[in-house]
């Protein structure tokens, strides 16, 4: 059971409109969930091993992190049992959440690292989608 690759990369952002019109200008970035209105947006890029920029509403002032990191894995309740009876990450990581399903398609869990930094582990419900 490992990590297979990155997935997307999730931005926090002062003001939606602004920002999706702005990613929407650059070549090869491809709305398909959200937009200018919404509090999540995605921005597919690549064709076969596609990638995806996520936009997420900061709503919190104080908040200081730059967004999470999203880790696709082949099972996601296997990988979070894997690192939750890991001693060592287990002692140094704080689990936000227990896996679970959400509205975009993907099952996933977020975990902080030392740093603070929020990892995201998720695979899609289709689990062909995966590769």
């Amino acid at each position: 059971m490992k990590a297979k690759r990155i997935s997307a990369v999730t931005l926090f952002v002062k003001d939606m409109k602004i920002s999706t019109e702005f990613y929407s200008k650059i070549p090869g970035f491809r709305l398909v969930f959200g937009g200018t209105s919404s509090e999540f947006t995605t921005f597919e890029i690549g064709e076969k091993n596609k990638m995806h920029l996520n936009l997420e509403l900061k709503k919190d002032k104080k908040k200081t992190d730059f967004g999470r990191i999203i880790f696709h894995v082949d099972d996601v309740d296997e990988f979070y049992n894997l690192l939750k009876n890991d001693d060592y990450i287990s002692n140094l990581a704080v689990f936000e959440n227990k896996p679970n399903d959400a509205t975009w398609g993907e099952r996933f869990f977020h975990i902080r690292d030392p740093d603070k930094y929020q990892l995201s582990f998720a695979m899609p419900l289709d689990i062909n989608e995966i590769n």
